[in-house]
């Protein structure tokens, strides 16, 4: 007879706070309130070892490029008002074979 084994539910020990074998057994869980509550910290042996984010919050706190500090570095340039005339210059055209 083949016996199943139960799966203890799911439960943070403390808010956001998870032992590694309950966060393996209900990874989906994890992963649900790391996007609806934030952070969720898992615990090996009783010590913090690694934390689940959202997409969102990682971005954050990677500080993605965004441009912005390009744009705000020529805005504050002592060269912003300087005028650069543009010349056209046609170049010679060539054939092409098609």
């Amino acid at each position: 007879m083949t016996r199943i084994k139960k799966l203890r539910p799911a439960k943070a020990t403390a808010r956001g706070k998870w032992a590694l074998q309950d966060a393996k057994a209900c990874f989906s869980e994890v992963v649900r309130m790391a996007k609806r509550e934030g952070p969720q910290r898992i615990t090996v042996h009783g010590r913090e070892e690694v934390v689940i984010v959202s997409v969102e919050e990682y971005r954050r706190s990677k500080g993605q490029p965004t441009g912005e500090a390009l744009v705000r570095l020529l805005r504050n340039s002592p060269l912003r008002n300087v005028k650069i005339e543009r010349t056209r210059t046609r170049g010679p055209v060539r054939d092409v074979d098609l």
